[in-house]
């Protein structure tokens, strides 16, 4: 027994000498970013500059009856529109965690023509009392890695999205020189992978600047397409918890929906400012 006592002295100094180290690697892991919050909820709208391109063809062989609306120029839609949007952040640990966005867009309007117009096969004549619909939906999911500390953190996110499409128009339209009630109208849904990528700075605690961008590119299937989106924005949190945002953001969505009879596509272009109320604890 006495000839381990030696021994033992040196083992001790080894931990005094080593157990700080630990300590301190695993307090500068464990401090979040201040450009980070645990949570992070957006609710707020997206005042959007749109401009909307619709296409249906009827399919028989080759696209024999195609036609292309836009819906500002053709049916007076608004050119802009207040898109609601959500999103929330959290954090698993303290430089991973989740992400998820969603907004959607619901448009319709009734118009008499003044310039002839075709539409699935179908051909609405000027004078001729015509409804466009639009529908979208979009929704988002990412766990994403945050890199870097102090008041500057870089993100990379992988996760899913999803989207919805309902489009279509109806009135009355001309078909071998008769005039009929028709309509054409396309619904669709489908899921792509989905890529993130951000920037967040902390001026202090309570001001910070970002930068996120995002990309859904889907190959294959029925309905494909890809949807960009990129957003410059800004947080102040006048309150500890309670705050506000602004942004500036520039959306695109173009997808095609490809069925055994007919072929549709829709073309959308958002661009414009939003307005958050932020919560974060």
């Amino acid at each position: 027994m006495n000839s381990l006592n030696p021994k033992q002295p040196v083992v001790r100094r080894r931990y005094f000498l080593i157990a700080p180290l630990l300590l301190a690697s695993s307090a500068s892991f464990a401090d979040v970013s201040p450009a980070l919050d645990r949570f992070d909820l957006s609710l707020g709208g997206y005042y959007a500059n749109t401009d909307t391109t619709i296409g249906a063809g009827a399919r028989s062989g080759q696209f024999s009856a195609k036609g292309n609306v836009n819906l500002e120029r053709d049916l007076g839609f608004e050119d802009h529109k207040t898109v609601p949007r959500v999103k929330l952040d959290f954090l698993i640990g303290d430089h991973q965690g989740f992400s998820f966005d969603y907004f959607s867009i619901n448009r319709s309007r009734t118009k008499t023509l003044s310039d002839d117009i075709s539409y699935g096969g179908n051909d609405y004549d000027a004078s001729a009392s015509v409804r466009g619909k639009l529908d979208f939906d979009f929704g988002s999911a990412a766990y994403r890695w945050w890199f870097g500390s102090g008041n500057d953190v870089f993100g990379l996110g992988v996760g899913a999205a999803y989207y919805r499409v309902r489009a279509g128009i109806s009135g009355i339209a001309t078909l071998d020189g008769e005039s009929a009630q028709a309509s054409t109208s396309y619904s669709e849904t489908a899921g792509a992978p989905l890529l993130q990528l951000g920037w967040r700075h902390a001026f202090n605690d309570s001001l910070r600047v970002y930068f996120d961008a995002s990309g859904v590119k889907k190959n294959g299937g029925d309905l494909n397409g890809h949807i960009y989106n990129a957003a410059l924005g800004l947080e102040w949190y006048p309150w500890k918890n309670l705050g506000f945002g602004a942004e500036y953001a520039y959306t695109r969505i173009k997808l095609n929906d490809v069925q055994s009879d007919y072929n549709a596509n829709l073309d959308l272009k958002l661009h414009g400012p939003s307005a958050f109320v932020k919560f974060r604890f």
